[in-house]
């Protein structure tokens, strides 16, 4: 199942994706009803049965839903959420990336951070520049989001707490990191350095998670790629270790690593790419 926000009417409205088409999750047949909003989804625990609900419509039902729905690219889309309780970011995930930054790549322990959701944009809202930093980049990576409460998991349970997956544009002051690894928390905190959506995609429309590809793209040009199964960590790996951190919670987001950086100049548009997602993109402004 694919699923977004969008705003209608000053609200962010959670909608099923299908075919070119929209639908309000809120207008899938169910007794009780479902959240309109799709971290209310996530959190309440009832993705699981609204994917249920929705692989077993009837002809008749699905007939009657899609005289309800808007095309999926008129849609004013916005983040899938704006407050999750955490984001986890990974350094370093690729080899080829730790070269980029003149570091090793981690072999034992993924390079972890966290960072606040005042960060958080959605697609097409402008990245904006901050005047403390001079060299920006922008990374697209692959992020998870978790879909129940995860404590001390293994790696082969890792999937039956995960929600689905998601694009992600993760920037960097860049020039600031330089001057001093400790300050990576200031580096990635800026506001407007982490877009994701446009859609959280759920494992089961993914055959091989190993087998996405994922690059960073600018102004049209693929610049960096590389796939899942090049991390260090694998995403399942990456839920299951920092289960054993802290509690992860519904609606956090881990985003699991870049296969390379661009340096983004006021005009640019920055994009991430994943082999069948739809794209991310954003302009870049100061």
């Amino acid at each position: 199942m694919r699923l977004a926000s969008a705003e209608i009417g000053g609200n962010e409205v959670a909608f099923a994706v299908w075919d070119g088409r929209a639908l309000p999750v809120a207008e899938v047949p169910d007794p009780d009803g479902w959240p309109a909003d799709l971290f209310s989804l996530i959190e309440s625990g009832r993705l699981g049965g609204l994917r249920r609900r929705w692989d077993g419509l009837s002809e008749r039902e699905l007939e009657d839903l899609a005289g309800r729905t808007i095309p999926a690219g008129d849609l004013s889309y916005a983040p899938p959420y704006r407050r999750p309780r955490k984001i986890w970011g990974i350094g370093l995930n690729y080899a080829e990336h730790a070269g980029d930054l003149d570091e090793v790549s981690p072999s034992e322990e993924p390079a972890s951070f966290m960072r606040p959701d005042t960060t958080i944009i959605g697609p097409g809202d402008a990245i904006l520049l901050p005047e403390q930093s001079q060299r920006v980049t922008a990374e697209a990576e692959l992020a998870v989001v978790i879909g129940r409460e995860a404590r001390n998991i293994t790696e082969g349970e890792a999937p039956a707490f995960v929600a689905g997956f998601t694009t992600v544009l993760d920037m960097t002051a860049e020039d600031i990191l330089r001057k001093n690894p400790r300050y990576l928390t200031r580096a990635k905190s800026f506001d407007t350095f982490f877009s994701f959506g446009p859609e959280l995609v759920t494992p089961d429309e993914i055959d091989d998670i190993g087998a996405l590809e994922v690059a960073t793209v600018l102004n049209g040009e693929v610049l960096r790629r590389n796939t899942v199964s090049n991390m260090t960590f694998s995403p399942w790996w990456l839920v299951s270790f920092h289960s054993r951190i802290m509690r992860l919670l519904p609606g956090d987001v881990i985003s699991t690593g870049t296969p390379g950086a661009v340096v983004v100049r006021e005009g640019d548009v920055a994009e991430c790419r994943i082999t069948g997602f739809k794209p991310l993109a954003n302009p870049v402004a100061r």
